[in-house]
């Protein structure tokens, strides 16, 4: 199942520009989309690297969404209560707005 939602994450950061309206074409040089089982959750996070300048986070945060959406997808006759939560761009380098790295908020994981 995790490797599934692997392929699919990867998939779809290849394809961020024909599903977010106005978002550029970006030539990747690699996605790398990790999951790994938690007690009660699975936890899913995306890195993704261009050469061209800009950052490539939508093509980062497409892939985490739609690697947690094919869990959903293939869970949700265990369990249709699932959440999909906290999603959010922990750390971009390159394009106009440079370096950004998300500082930790209370109560989140």
């Amino acid at each position: 199942m995790l490797a599934v939602a692997r392929i699919a994450g990867i998939m779809a950061a290849k394809r961020t520009a024909e599903l977010i309206p106005l978002c550029h074409p970006v030539r990747l040089d690699a996605v790398k989309v990790d999951l790994s089982l938690g007690e009660s959750c699975i936890d899913v996070r995306a890195q993704a690297s261009a050469r061209d300048r800009t950052g490539v986070e939508m093509e980062a945060l497409t892939a985490a969404c739609i690697a947690a959406l094919t869990i959903y997808d293939m869970c949700k006759s265990a369990d249709r209560a699932m959440v999909i939560e906290y999603v959010r761009l922990e750390e971009k380098a390159g394009g106009k707005s440079g370096h950004y790295r998300r500082p930790a908020a209370a109560g989140e994981p």
